[in-house]
């Protein structure tokens, strides 16, 4: 078997195919020597994918990114990445170059990169590609915030729900809604209020793991979809982000001005439907609301048992 691992590295260091692997918390565990040359990586460097492309924008290099606003096209990015067991795509290079990459992801989210050199295509065929990369990419995203949509997310919901049947921990999904947004909408204008959004997307999707999946169900109502996951570990993460947006300031020029949510957390069970999971995850949101806001219930719980900030 060592002989085979080490055959296997030197075949993938002479190939000019690119070939990488990102850990579930998308840091990067292994790229191959083109995939190196072609993202500006060091031998043994291992970062993370936003800070790896974060980086290679403000040096200029790597990845094309039409965007002059990089935390944006971040945030919408990070909602589709590893969210499909399988997806490919075209990119393209600050250097001209043209690739057709696909992402294999497993279950415990590791991620398997490919990456083939196709600048010699001719290129209407190339705009045809990406002219549909673009409207799927649209179909799937909530274009005020960069969050996927409602149809996305309980697409997920339901593969989530397939995929869990054989597992003991069936995953649990979370209705997430901002607290008194109308107030906010209010008093500070809708421009603010779509601030606001985006600063609670922002701050959410840098808490996920890369099987998470959050997107905008409708309004100021967030749904996250959480994989593999028991109640009480879905609840500590909710929990976390609590705290995470409780701190947030979203205006440089209102150092006061602050703003929370509730969440309501449901577990999958045996034969539920979409449906069915999110009614009860919508019910325990109602609940946390009736138990003061800026907290968390879980389902089937008493209002005295509810996670209250403190």
């Amino acid at each position: 078997m060592d002989d085979v691992y080490r055959t296997l590295r030197q075949l993938y260091e002479s190939t000019p195919v690119l070939v990488a692997a990102y850990d579930g918390f998308d840091r990067l565990r292994y790229a191959n020597s083109a995939f190196r040359s072609a993202f500006f990586i060091k031998e043994g460097e291992t970062p993370f994918w936003p800070d790896l492309m974060r980086r290679n924008f403000m040096a200029g290099r790597g990845t094309v990114i039409r965007n002059d606003d990089f935390e944006a096209w971040l945030t919408g990015t990070l909602a589709r990445r590893g969210k499909t067991s399988f997806r490919a795509f075209e990119t393209d290079l600050v250097d001209g170059r043209w690739l057709w990459m696909t992402e294999t992801v497993q279950k415990d989210g590791w991620m398997l990169c490919i990456a083939s050199d196709i600048t010699s295509l001719r290129a209407d065929e190339r705009e045809i590609r990406q002219e549909r990369d673009f409207a799927l990419k649209a179909a799937s995203t909530d274009e005020l915030t960069g969050a996927v949509n409602r149809r996305f997310a309980m697409g997920r919901l339901a593969d989530m729900l397939r995929q869990e049947e054989d597992d003991e921990r069936f995953g649990c999904l979370a209705v997430l809604d901002l607290d008194h947004f109308k107030l906010i909408n209010d008093r500070y204008g809708h421009n603010i209020g779509d601030l606001v959004l985006r600063d609670f997307t922002s701050r959410i999707q840098s808490q996920l793991r890369r099987t998470d999946c959050f997107g905008r169900l409708g309004g100021e109502e967030f749904g996250l979809v959480l994989p593999h996951t028991t109640i009480r570990q879905a609840q500590l993460l909710v929990e976390r982000m609590l705290v995470i947006v409780r701190r947030s300031r979203p205006l440089i020029e209102r150092p006061d001005m602050a703003y929370t949510f509730s969440a309501g957390i449901a577990a999958g069970r045996f034969g539920d439907s979409v449906a069915d999971l999110y009614a009860r995850a919508d019910a325990a949101l109602y609940a946390a609301k009736r138990s003061g806001r800026n907290c968390t219930f879980l389902e089937d719980t008493e209002p005295g048992q509810s996670t209250v900030s403190g």
